[in-house]
């Protein structure tokens, strides 16, 4: 219930709502879960307006919050969602990466399927990795460890305060170049796997030059990437979860510096 205080500076209370709403509307562009189209956009809507009206009446009375509605406080505010959720949806993109470099070792190049959040064209193991990231990320709870480090960046960073610095936008372009290191570190096992097997396939070959080279690499070539992707699984989520939680710190300082 709302005290005859809350009633006088419901002005300030409204803006402070706005620029929550800002800061939320900007992670729920970019990030993993939040930012899938098979979510409604209804109830994208819905979520959004169910966080800013409980944390509206608090983060507008937190030290040194600016509530007031300016184009640098909606800018500021749309770049810390922004910030979150770009730097978390590069995991992602680090497993469509991986799939990318996979489909390849499985004779996958040219089967791709239409992605339902970004309508273009990708990898079919790229989408099912995808699809593998997501299960593991909710089955561990990070979605709800992502909210609440948004939730805390509001006392670390206090509506109308945050600023968009150069140094953010240059950060985050580095992290994007860490996308092709990261999935050629998943994908690493199975190509280093296929490699081993055209070479012992090439060397039997050349002794025994009545042997189908062509014929025998390729089905052997993809029972041992299966092989080893299979066996590989196993640490992929372990290794999902300490990147993402190290891309939600490393977004967290960011939004904080």
């Amino acid at each position: 219930m709302l005290t005859g205080r809350q009633l006088a500076d419901w002005p300030r209370y409204l803006s402070a709502g706005v620029l929550v709403m800002v800061r939320i509307s900007g992670l729920m562009v970019f990030a993993p879960m939040f930012s899938s189209a098979a979510i409604a956009p209804r109830i994208k809507a819905g979520f959004v307006i169910a966080i800013t009206v409980l944390l509206a009446p608090v983060v507008g009375t937190l030290p040194h919050a600016r509530v007031e509605l300016d184009m640098a406080s909606l800018l500021g505010e749309l770049a810390v969602g922004l910030t979150f959720g770009f730097a978390l949806s590069l995991i992602l993109e680090t497993l469509m990466f991986a799939g990318q470099m996979l489909g390849m070792e499985f004779s996958f190049s040219l089967v791709n399927l239409m992605d339902p959040n970004s309508n273009i064209q990708t990898p079919v193991l790229g989408q099912l990795l995808s699809w593998l990231g997501l299960l593991v990320l909710i089955g561990a709870g990070l979605d709800r460890s992502l909210l609440a480090a948004v939730m805390r960046s509001f006392a670390v960073v206090p509506v109308g305060q945050a600023v968009m610095k150069a140094e953010t936008g240059v950060a985050l372009a580095a992290m994007t170049g860490g996308v092709f290191l990261a999935g050629l570190q998943l994908a690493a096992p199975v190509i280093a796997a296929a490699l081993t097997v055209e070479i012992v396939v090439a060397l039997v070959g050349k002794l025994s030059p009545q042997l189908p080279v062509m014929v025998v690499s390729i089905p052997l070539k993809t029972l041992a990437s299966y092989a080893v992707l299979i066996g590989s699984l196993a640490v992929w989520p372990a290794w999902i979860e300490r990147h993402f939680s190290a891309l939600l710190d490393q977004a967290a300082k960011l939004v904080a510096s």
